[in-house]
C-alpha cells in the first residue's frame, strides 16, 4: 500500500508559479512510475504530466507543455510539479498518483493509488 499526500496548492495570480509536491510512503519510490491529474470545477478529472521510474522520461499533457514542469526526487521520495505562467484554466485540484508495473500513462484508469488533491486557483 502506498499513501500520496500533496501539497503546495493556493491561490496564485495569472502569469505566477506554484510548486506542488507529492510525498510517497512507497519504501521503493523509485519503481514507481508517476503522474499528476487535475480537476477543474463541473468537469471530469483530466492528465496533466508524467514521469517514469528512475525519472527517465516524462510526458506532458499540450495544455501544460513548455508551462509545467514534472521532477522526482527518489531520496526524499517525493515528486514535483513546477507550474509556471499560470492561467485561471490551470484552476483545479491537482491530484499526484502512482503506478507499479507499466510505462508512464495518460490514463488514470492505469494508476493503482492516488492523493486526496491539493487545490490550485489561478486569479485573473
Amino acid at each position: 500500500q502506498v499513501q500520496l499526500v500533496e501539497s503546495g496548492g493556493g491561490l496564485v495570480q495569472t502569469g505566477g508559479s506554484l510548486k506542488l509536491s507529492c510525498a510517497a510512503s512507497a519504501r521503493t519510490f523509485s519503481i514507481y512510475t508517476m503522474g499528476w491529474f487535475r480537476q477543474a470545477p463541473g468537469k471530469e478529472r483530466e492528465f496533466v504530466a508524467t514521469i517514469s521510474r528512475y525519472g527517465g522520461s516524462t510526458s506532458y499533457a499540450d495544455s501544460v507543455k513548455g508551462r509545467f514542469t514534472i521532477s522526482r526526487d527518489d531520496a526524499k521520495n517525493t515528486m514535483y510539479l513546477q507550474m509556471n505562467g499560470l492561467k485561471p484554466e490551470d484552476t483545479a485540484v491537482y491530484y499526484c498518483a502512482a503506478k507499479l508495473y507499466g510505462f508512464p500513462s495518460k490514463e488514470q484508469t492505469s494508476y493503482d493509488y492516488w492523493g486526496q488533491g491539493t487545490q490550485v486557483t489561478v486569479s485573473s
